[in-house]
């Protein structure tokens, strides 16, 4: 089956590739009125009345299309479209040629103003509603790739691919030692080896501060140390008399007894 080209309806080439970014079977459809200064789109004035403002419910799509030039270039190129839920016939395109032909509505993150475009190349203004604010969301997130792929968020030309990137052989340089290359590292000096203690720096020097004082002499210590210990009991003759008489002897001379 060929691809047609949602924004001119005619058949794209053989060699054309189309990519869908996203898919939604149900998106409501709005006849928006214009946009209030200051304000921007209100989405409450859309549904006002019972939805008087709803022309279609459809089903949306994101399209991505690559098309291979004549000069062998690749234009890359986005589509909103908004496509009969039945049959897929297409109701309107919106060709994403800038960031301003989605723009949300200042009152609800589900509405959006979407500016479409005939054949003919008139433009108009429809406004389009998501049941779900996750649909909202992932419809926001296509957009982003959208940009992307575009060049947009690179700074590139519009409807032109960026450039791919070189090969990382050819552009990184070769950082690798040679033969005989060797890497010097200083590190900090704390990091360092400590070095040899001079005479000065002697083991054990650094500790003449907190030396003991030497003990006092004999003659200067009064009353200080332990003191000596007490003289052994005097033993008198008339101890020892009085000793010898309670054993028996009548004044110590041998073999005199009582």
């Amino acid at each position: 089956m060929e691809s047609i080209d949602p924004a001119t309806g005619q058949p794209l080439p053989a060699d054309a590739i189309q990519r869908v970014l996203f898919i939604v079977g149900t998106v409501h459809v709005y006849n928006v009125p214009p946009m209030t200064p200051g304000k921007g789109h209100v989405a409450a004035s859309w549904t006002a009345d019972e939805n008087k403002r709803q022309i279609f419910t459809a089903r949306l799509r994101v399209l991505e299309t690559a098309i291979t030039q004549a000069s062998g270039e690749e234009k890359v190129k986005a589509d909103i479209v908004l496509e009969d839920q039945r049959n897929g016939q297409l109701f309107a395109a919106a060709p994403y040629t800038a960031a301003a032909v989605v723009e949300p509505a200042s009152d609800s993150s589900r509405f959006f103003a979407l500016r479409v475009q005939d054949e003919a190349g008139r433009k108009a203004t429809l406004g389009i509603g998501f049941e779900e604010r996750s649909d909202a969301f992932d419809f926001g997130v296509s957009l982003q790739e959208a940009q992307k792929t575009l060049g947009w968020a690179q700074g590139g030309l519009p409807g032109k691919k960026p450039a791919e990137e070189k090969k990382d052989s050819a552009e990184k340089r070769d950082l690798s030692l040679k033969d005989g290359e060797t890497i010097t590292v200083n590190l900090p000096a704390r990091f360092g080896r400590r070095r040899p203690p001079t005479g000065e720096e002697a083991p054990g020097g650094g500790l003449s501060s907190f030396s003991l004082p030497p003990p006092p002499s004999a003659a200067g210590s009064k009353g200080g140390g332990i003191p000596p210990p007490p003289p052994a009991p005097s033993t008198s003759s008339r101890a020892k008399r009085l000793s010898a008489a309670n054993l028996g002897f009548d004044n110590g001379k041998f073999g005199e007894f009582d």
